[in-house]
């Protein structure tokens, strides 16, 4: 994103504007845009303002208003899906988001869940323990024992 023009630049516009060139003339004066230049001429004039404002957007979300009755769903039901979030959101409230609105919302609240990775297996040992099978010798049924 570009930065925004100097407090200075800013001053030179509107001071020119305001010594009787008009906000046209004082933008090609000193090579900025027109808009630009109407701009800093009107937020002058209406409130005294020459500061730069933020740039960007806000960084709300669109589930922040609803962020009491999301956190209730998952209070009620732990496990829900991001998918399953998503479709109860638009079923009750008419609001529709993705699913990756939905998990930044719940990563701001803290409230993510990672599944662990599977371990590769162990060379050396068994990793979990196998069913019994037919013909071993922990099933009692093979042996012949009673």
């Amino acid at each position: 994103m570009a930065r925004a023009y100097s407090a200075d630049l800013r001053r030179r516009v509107v001071d020119a504007a305001m010594g009787g060139l008009s906000a046209r003339q004082a933008a090609e004066r000193f090579d900025v845009g027109t808009a630009t230049a109407i701009v800093w001429v009107r937020r002058f004039r209406e409130g005294g303002e020459l500061v730069a404002r933020r740039q960007g957007k806000p960084r709300g979300l669109r589930l922040d208003p609803h962020a009491d009755y999301l956190l209730g769903l998952l209070e009620q039901t732990p496990d829900l899906t991001l998918a399953e979030l998503a479709a109860t959101l638009e079923r009750e409230r008419g609001i529709r988001v993705s699913l990756a609105t939905v998990w930044t919302f719940l990563d701001r609240h803290g409230m993510t869940f990672k599944k662990r990775p599977r371990m590769r297996p162990s060379s050396s040992g068994r990793t979990s323990r196998q069913p019994d099978r037919s013909g071993s010798r922990n099933n009692p049924a093979s042996t012949g024992a009673s």
